[in-house]
């Protein structure tokens, strides 16, 4: 009788062995791992990677990559910006897997987008659907949609490019490490374009912030009232508006930068609400100037009563050039429309948020491990070249040093591409680079 209990103890404790392997196979206690598989070339590979060609390969031979997309594609107030990005991105795969794919596999993201529409319970539900068939997200658009499935993806060991400049995604402690930035923040943004109109068209006596809650017109707003404490100007405060789908009107808004006295306002809206303030400002008297930050343009306003006025008024901060771009990078991007252009820069930050993951996918590849814990393992560390349209970046080290601090300054011009004109480009300002950058701006 003593051998038999023994004996079963032992079984137990194989049984217990066995159970928490597979439990630590999923990250941070998350579900069952897939087993994994190893490729003609030795590569290891599970959740996401087949060794059967994608559904539309370009290369017959090769496995497929499955990488998810959850976006606005529809009715949320970033979908005109949100369809173009996804059109980018597939772009930037189609022209990858022309070029015979990576370590051996065709990168596929249209087997795994899904429209959220820039809600956090609709992007959470989408997530958990895509996650079991994909090895990354491509595209997590939106920062509170992001955060809202990043407890999620840590326990899935599963990176993301977003679709989002929050400052948070510049701090493993904001981010678990998992979040593929490209670019400067929302917070940083408002410095370079404060520093830049300071030095080139007039230094504020007073800066409003506007824009919309949470971290998008949070992290700008921020950025304002430090550029404001820094400089000895006075911050005239921040003003919350919410998109026109939700409040009706930016009457609210208008009315707060008519009694602000302020002579610049930073703007961190949606197109649509920036058109209205711009234009309702300045029937009503409004003699100061906007900046806007990058979501807040889109080339369709230059045909609307409002367009007169943004070119008048209207400054706009992007952190890379736009379509009319001259590094490598805008060559191979406007190659792939054979001299069209798209609906709005929306293609560019798509084409331009890709080379990330392309990076982490390379060096997985590059490690023989192509597993999701794989990629995670790699970020840290992890190199990317962006083929001039950005600096060489690498993720890792002190957040503070390494977070971008460059942004191009950029104008509505109906002769330039997309309709706005780039007028000065790689601008920094002593402001921004003097900012100590320790943490997430806000959130």
């Amino acid at each position: 009788m003593r051998q038999l209990r023994h004996r079963s103890r032992v079984v137990a404790l194989v049984g217990l062995v066995a159970v928490l392997v597979s439990a630590c196979a999923g990250g941070d206690g998350g579900g069952d791992a897939a087993a994994p598989d190893t490729a003609a070339g030795g590569i290891v590979f599970a959740e996401g990677v087949t060794s059967e060609p994608c559904p539309d390969a370009v290369n017959a031979d090769n496995g497929c990559i499955y990488l998810g997309i959850l976006s606005d594609l529809s009715e949320g107030p970033f979908a005109a910006l949100a369809v173009p990005i996804v059109e980018g991105q597939r772009a930037f795969w189609q022209e990858v897997n022309a070029s015979g794919g990576i370590g051996g596999f065709d990168v596929d993201i249209d087997t795994y987008t899904r429209d959220t529409k820039y809600n956090t319970q609709e992007h959470a539900t989408a997530y958990r659907q895509i996650e079991p068939n994909i090895l990354a997200l491509a595209q997590t658009l939106g920062t509170p949609t992001t955060l809202a499935i990043l407890r999620d993806m840590d326990r899935d060991d599963m990176i993301g490019s977003p679709a989002s400049w929050w400052s948070g995604w510049h701090f493993d402690e904001s981010d678990r490490g998992l979040i593929l930035e490209s670019g400067y923040s929302y917070c940083t943004e408002a410095m370079i374009g404060l520093d830049w109109y300071s030095a080139n068209v007039a230094a504020p006596t007073s800066v409003l912030a506007v824009g919309y809650p949470g971290d998008y017109g949070g992290d700008s707003a921020q950025g304002v009232s430090e550029w404001a404490a820094a400089t000895g100007t006075t911050f005239a405060g921040k003003v919350e508006t919410a998109p026109n789908a939700s409040i009706g009107s930016q009457d609210a808004a208008v009315a707060r930068v008519l009694s602000s006295g302020a002579d610049v306002v930073v703007l961190a809206a949606g197109p649509a609400e920036t058109a209205e303030i711009v234009s309702k400002a300045a029937a009503g008297g409004f003699e100061g100037r906007f900046i806007g930050a990058i979501p807040t343009w889109n080339p369709a306003l230059a045909d609307t009563p409002a367009g007169p006025f943004l070119q008048e008024l209207f400054y706009h901060v992007s952190p890379w050039e736009n379509w009319g771009g001259t590094s490598v990078a805008h060559d191979k991007m406007r190659a792939t429309l054979g001299g069209a252009e798209p609906t709005n820069d929306g293609y560019t930050f798509g084409w331009i948020w890709s080379y990330p993951m392309k990076a982490a996918l390379e060096a997985a590849v590059a490690n023989g491990d192509l597993t999701r814990r794989g990629m995670r393992s790699v970020v840290d560390g992890l190199t990317v070249d962006y083929e001039g349209a950005l600096p060489t970046m690498t993720y890792g080290g002190e957040p503070g040093a390494s977070a971008p601090r460059i942004g191009t300054i950029n104008r509505p011009d109906p002769q330039g591409a997309l309709g706005i004109g780039q007028i000065a480009t790689e601008v920094s300002g002593p402001t921004v680079s003097a900012y100590d950058y320790v943490g997430a701006c806000s959130g």
